[in-house]
């Protein structure tokens, strides 16, 4: 019986001499996408910036300017409307009124939006957020985050060496920072969703990295006296068919949901998708050169935690 195999079972690959190329093009990717974020911000959703999210379904093809002119005219504040899958959905969002404290406003206007719009459309689905919520949402999301990366950091630290630690850490903050500069460059809906895929991203290129970290210990202790570079392109090597078979097996799960899934998850598929990209790449270009940098010791002997 033939097995599919993406990648040989024996390759012998060069990563590392080509490690300046890699590690340059990702220094002016995270410069790039830091400039964007300052420039242009994110487009944060309802979930951080407040206010309220209604979507919409009419039984012919929604005419969106003629749609914004009407509710412009009810004087309700900042209103976007966008097409939502078909030429008939739309979701209208409704900034937060200003220097509102609750959502008793954002229920107003809700109400006065299903009043006009109750004989053309069916309202779908209605999400209100008051200003204190999308705060809090904020502060703890990014919490979230850094709470993630620094345990990480800590596990890998006495699991390995803090050469291995630092190494997956500074891979994670690159992924991290990549997928944030494509949301600011698109400017897609960031959302709590978004947020989700970001963590979920940390989690898959810290499992790609710590397979090849270990494939290093192990070649460490085992080659005592072969070349740093030949060392790591060996263990790089020896994962990589692992490395890319579940990459691509992912991927194809993602891309199915980012065409049929609809556009409630397509933000987050999105994001999945760019993220399992970034984390592989990151993986075999990024972590393990920057054990040569760090100074990895030849000599450990691998007493840490097993």
């Amino acid at each position: 019986m033939r097995t599919l195999k993406l990648v040989p079972a024996k390759t012998s690959i060069t990563f590392i001499k080509h490690r300046n190329l890699a590690m340059g093009l990702s220094i002016l990717l995270m410069i790039a996408s830091i400039g964007v974020f300052i420039t242009n911000g994110l487009n944060f959703g309802i979930d951080f910036k407040g206010g309220t999210l209604i979507e919409a379904s009419a039984e012919d093809a929604v005419d969106i300017g003629a749609l914004r002119d009407r509710l412009n005219g009810m004087d309700l504040g900042e209103v976007q409307i966008q097409e939502f899958g078909k030429d008939t959905d739309v979701l209208i969002r409704i900034a937060e009124a200003e220097g509102a404290v609750d959502a008793s406003q954002d229920l107003t206007a809700v109400q006065l939006l299903r009043d006009e719009l109750a004989q053309d459309f069916d309202i779908r689905r209605v999400e209100i957020v008051g200003p204190q919520v999308s705060a809090e949402l904020i502060q703890t999301g990014i919490l979230a985050v850094v709470v993630a990366i620094s345990s990480m950091l800590i596990y890998i630290w006495f699991r390995f060496e803090w050469q291995f630690s630092v190494g997956a850490v500074l891979a994670l903050v690159h992924d991290v920072v990549l997928t944030i500069g494509i949301f600011s460059l698109l400017q897609l809906d960031f959302n709590l969703s978004i947020l989700a895929a970001i963590l979920t991203i940390v989690g898959y290129s810290m499992n790609d990295t710590v397979v090849v970290y270990d494939r290093v210990r192990e070649n460490l202790r085992k080659f005592k006296k072969m070349g740093l570079n030949e060392l790591l392109d060996i263990a790089i090597n020896e994962t990589l068919s692992r490395t890319v078979m579940t990459s691509v097996t992912t991927l194809l799960a993602l891309v199915a949901l980012y065409v049929l899934g609809g556009e409630v998850i397509r933000g987050f598929t999105f994001a999945m998708i760019w993220g399992v990209i970034v984390g592989t790449y990151s993986s075999i270009f990024i972590a393990s050169p920057l054990l040569m940098w760090l100074g990895v010791k030849r000599d450990w002997s691998g007493n840490q935690m097993n």
